[in-house]
């Protein structure tokens, strides 16, 4: 028996090591996720509530009638297989919304079945159509299966094309994002204990998974497709927002923005709200078309830090890690641990920016309009900033064990002449790009064993830097 265990000590030390990162792991990241579950197991079958899964019937009013039973006593709310159209659904603690396989949920495309609700949308707090799937105030929530959530979106894309086309030339880029309302496909807003596991999500309207203002809530297994049909503007996967102990793994997003993106609130309006995402674990994923595998941003007002991802893969995404903001955000992003990352055909490995998508980033009111007579959010938007309270801050970002090929830019990382780019460390990796790339405004970086391969035979240009070690 002793040198049996002489033996398996070390084995199991040495599997343990295919499973953790490398990386001394912070001591917090055994909090990320739900610590509790529903454990009622009585079954509350919506078609008992007259819902009817043909595609065509409205059955909001039935399914809620369902999930408001469960709640009454703890339960699982279930479907028969079937199609089920459906407004929008308020879950309750101590309920499971359980969508097994052959069930989908099909999200209404009138926007009159989603009823407004105070929110926050793209780093402002509004008013705004509630999502497919809302899990609001609550304690102890589930949404697990193999079944499908299809969000219907294209009919809302259409309508944020048409707006846009309008709005653009009257110097309204800045505002078409807010205006063009359109439904998330599932909210976690202001809740705990949030477990969601396994689902198929689709064409959403607008974010596809919101997690706002929660802590401990975990994603499982959840696969997202919001290019069937179209291509969805602002169709972002999984968006973290002003949340903590959040915890992501075994997901797979095709998307048509960011697939898993780390947000804190836009301009005045989150500099108010000041509320980090913090404590933020993502590993095992796995990404396909969208603007970044791992993006922090561009809402960075409340801050963004304590992030660790790792053994992720992308294939065609615009950016691996990107972390972007703008000149009014303000917030500071920090302690960003990127590791054992494998991608194809991106746009640029590592992409850190500040002064990000002007048209979009900076509002301005155009002639012709009274301040008055302006909605609530526009004012909001418009409020300025004072600029050195606007500027964000990165630091503390460490980039490791990345296998690139078939990028079209190694690393481009700018920082400001009053913001550098403080204390990043990128150690083994192995990029094969059309371009090496560049880094300006940074301070106190380590590189070691950094290979990139352009094709174009440039060097990584480092230029206004200062204490670069290699």
């Amino acid at each position: 028996m002793p040198l049996l265990f002489a033996f398996l000590i070390p084995f199991l030390v040495w599997l343990n090591t295919f499973t953790q990162p490398t990386s001394n792991t912070p001591s917090w990241v055994k909090q990320v996720g739900a610590k509790t579950a529903p454990k009622y197991q009585t079954i509350f079958v919506v078609g008992k509530y007259k819902a009817v899964g043909d595609g065509k019937t409205l059955n909001t009013k039935a399914i809620q009638a369902a999930i408001d039973a469960a709640a009454k006593k703890g339960g699982v709310v279930t479907f028969a297989p079937g199609q089920y159209l459906t407004g929008s659904l308020f879950l309750k603690k101590g309920v499971t919304l359980q969508l097994d396989k052959g069930v989908t949920i099909l999200g209404s495309e009138n926007l009159k079945d989603y009823p407004e609700i105070q929110t926050r949308v793209a780093g402002v707090e509004m008013k705004w159509p509630a999502a497919l799937l809302n899990i609001l105030d609550q304690d102890n929530v589930a949404i697990t299966g193999q079944g499908t959530v299809d969000g219907q979106g294209k009919v809302f894309w259409d309508a944020y094309w048409a707006m846009r086309k309008e709005y653009e030339p009257k110097g309204l880029r800045w505002i078409v994002d807010y205006d063009a309302k359109r439904p998330r496909t599932l909210l976690v807003s202001n809740a705990s204990n949030v477990t969601l596991k396994g689902i198929t999500l689709q064409r959403s309207g607008f974010w596809t998974v919101h997690i706002l203002y929660s802590k401990n809530v975990t994603a499982d297994g959840l696969v997202i497709r919001n290019n069937i049909g179209g291509h969805g503007p602002s169709t972002d996967g999984i968006d973290i927002d002003s949340s903590s102990y959040v915890l992501v793994q075994n997901c797979d997003i095709d998307c048509n923005d960011d697939n898993f993106c780390l947000k804190a609130g836009r301009d005045w309006d989150g500099l108010r709200v000041n509320r980090p995402t913090e404590y933020i674990v993502i590993r095992d994923c796995v990404a396909g078309a969208g603007a970044g595998l791992l993006t922090c941003g561009s809402e960075t007002s409340g801050g963004i830090r304590h992030v660790l991802a790792h053994n992720l893969k992308a294939k065609g995404t615009s950016a691996g890690l990107r972390i972007k903001s703008a000149l009014t955000r303000g917030g500071t992003v920090e302690d960003i641990v990127f590791e054992d990352v494998e991608m194809d055909g991106v746009g640029s490995a590592v992409e850190v920016e500040m002064n990000w998508n002007p048209s979009y980033s900076y509002s301005e009111l155009p002639a012709g309009y009274t301040q008055e007579t302006l909605p609530a959010h526009w004012k909001a938007m418009l409020m300025k900033v004072e600029p050195e309270r606007g500027l964000p801050h990165y630091r503390e970002v460490h980039v490791a064990r990345l296998k690139v090929q078939n990028a079209k830019v190694g690393i481009r990382a700018a920082g400001l002449q009053n913001s550098i780019l403080e204390n990043f460390t990128l150690e083994d990796l192995a990029i094969s790009a059309a371009k090496a790339g560049s880094i300006n405004y940074a301070k106190d970086w380590t590189t070691k064993n950094v290979n990139i391969k352009a094709a174009d035979q440039s060097t990584l240009a480092v230029q206004n830097s200062t204490d670069m070690k290699q």
